[in-house]
């Protein structure tokens, strides 16, 4: 039961979270905000790695406790803010066939299998992600402790921490530094940098491959578990760069109606495959983590060094830069970003299955804008509305519409109009008095009117 709701949650939690905001118009608020829910998931990870192990020691029912206590705290604040959220009533099938659009010329044709390519990138990094909870455990458990209570297994709260640091940072200074300057890093570039930072944290790993050995050669005596948070703190690091990314593009780069499946297969890339082909890449692997007189048993420092657990990091690294050279390519660059951008002009382009200008109307039936144009289009032209003022411009459609001509030509022509003389307002407006016809005297005066008296005639 606990995978099944694991996954249920995970994988509609974080799609309800960004669709409080508008795709388009706060697309770097949607950025930020994957950021800071990983930071919460970590949050959490971090807090119950600290408390739950302590209270467990004294009371482990008590220990089980807090993690139910805390579910039902999550659901009584969702229930008691659910009248401030963003809610959309369920409509349409996931799985059924899309008619043909006919009011719009974007293809829609998103399928699952184009998201699953992409949520594939993260894999390598993951696989260097999964290696927290296995390898640098074993090669934790022959280093010595820290503080007397710091051992392998406590090590993973440095993870927790690194998260929360580097995304605070990412979060409040680097994201919004980059949308002042209309900067924003490509999808996958932000698994390169995943990546690079999980080869680095393989890399300190074997480093301490090194290390243990040579300091137990020389001394006979172990190497602090402070050592290894390198690692951790780099898998931290890069966590914030392609696990996040990983659900942001799951969310952006999938139609409306598929947001939550892709958010379930981007999970099952994040979690599932790694993890699985860790299982047969350790199997595969087993005889170097055998020691000298072939068992497996090397929790003993005497033990360790006589395996080649080495051998293991090194295929890690191997996997970890082809995750790198592959998310650098620019045909991969190219393709991630022609997705994100059909799935933009799904939302910017309504798909109509008749025009309604071509549509029949009964009389009940009120003709509206909102019918042929979608919410984008809507907010921007009422932002040029609050921006330029009113004015009618004339659309491709032929209709009127109150709001102003926001092409470069109108603009251009209202910066560089002039002053228009006070003498060519009459002419313009023909509003100019016509001129009056002067009659003159014999002499050459002019007549006043009342002053030629008619004659009768004889």
């Amino acid at each position: 039961m606990w995978p099944t709701g694991t996954g249920i949650v995970k994988s509609v939690v974080n799609v309800f979270g960004a669709k409080q905001f508008h795709p388009l118009l706060q697309s770097a608020l949607i950025e930020a905000y994957y950021v800071k829910f990983y930071m919460c998931i970590n949050i959490g990870a971090l807090v119950g790695g600290i408390v739950v192990p302590v209270v467990a020691q004294h009371d482990i029912t008590l220990a089980y406790s807090y993690p139910v206590g805390m579910l039902c705290i999550g659901i009584l604040l969702f229930l008691l803010g659910t009248k401030r959220f963003v809610r959309q009533k369920p409509s349409g099938d996931v799985f059924a066939k899309k008619p043909k659009a006919i009011a719009s010329n974007v293809d829609s044709s998103i399928g699952l299998d184009t998201i699953f390519r992409i949520t594939a990138l993260i894999i390598p990094f993951n696989i260097a992600y999964s290696q927290m909870a296995t390898t640098f455990i074993v090669q934790g458990t022959v280093m010595k402790k820290a503080f007397g209570f710091v051992d392998a297994a406590s090590m993973n709260n440095a993870d927790a921490i690194s998260v929360l640091f580097f995304g605070w940072v990412v979060a409040t200074y680097l994201y919004p530094a980059l949308a002042e300057r209309e900067i924003r890093i490509p999808t996958t570039y932000k698994f390169a940098i995943g990546s690079t930072l999980g080869a680095l944290a393989i890399s300190w790993a074997l480093f301490m491959e090194y290390k243990i050995r040579t300091t137990y050669e020389a001394t006979g005596e172990k190497v602090s578990i402070l050592w290894q948070s390198i690692a951790y703190f780099l898998i931290g690091a890069g966590e914030i760069f392609a696990v996040s990314a990983a659900y942001e593009v799951a969310f952006t780069a999938s139609p409306p109606e598929k947001k939550v499946v892709a958010s379930a297969l981007n999970l099952f890339c994040v979690g599932g495959i790694p993890n699985v082909l860790c299982i047969f890449l350790y199997q595969a692997a087993s005889p170097w983590f055998r020691n000298s007189k072939g068992s497996a048993r090397i929790s003993r420092v005497e033990d360790y060094v006589t395996a080649n657990v080495q051998n293991y990091f090194f295929i890690l690294l191997i996997v970890s830069l082809i995750g790198i050279v592959i998310n650098l390519l620019p045909a991969v660059r190219d393709f991630v970003a022609s997705i994100e951008d059909k799935a933009t002009d799904l939302v910017k382009t309504p798909v109509m299955r008749r025009s309604p200008r071509l549509r029949r109307r009964t009389p009940s039936q009120d003709y509206s804008p909102e019918d042929e144009e979608s919410p984008l289009l809507r907010a921007k032209r009422h932002q040029a509305y609050l921006k330029y003022g009113s004015g009618p411009v004339l659309y491709k459609s032929g209709s009127m519409r109150a709001g102003p001509s926001v092409s470069e030509r109108s603009i251009r022509k209202e910066k560089e109009k002039k002053h228009m003389k006070k003498s060519a307002l009459g002419s313009l407006y023909r509003t100019k008095p016509k001129a009056r016809t002067v009659v003159l005297s014999a002499d050459g005066k002019p007549l006043r009117a009342g002053a030629i008296k008619r004659q009768d005639s004889i």
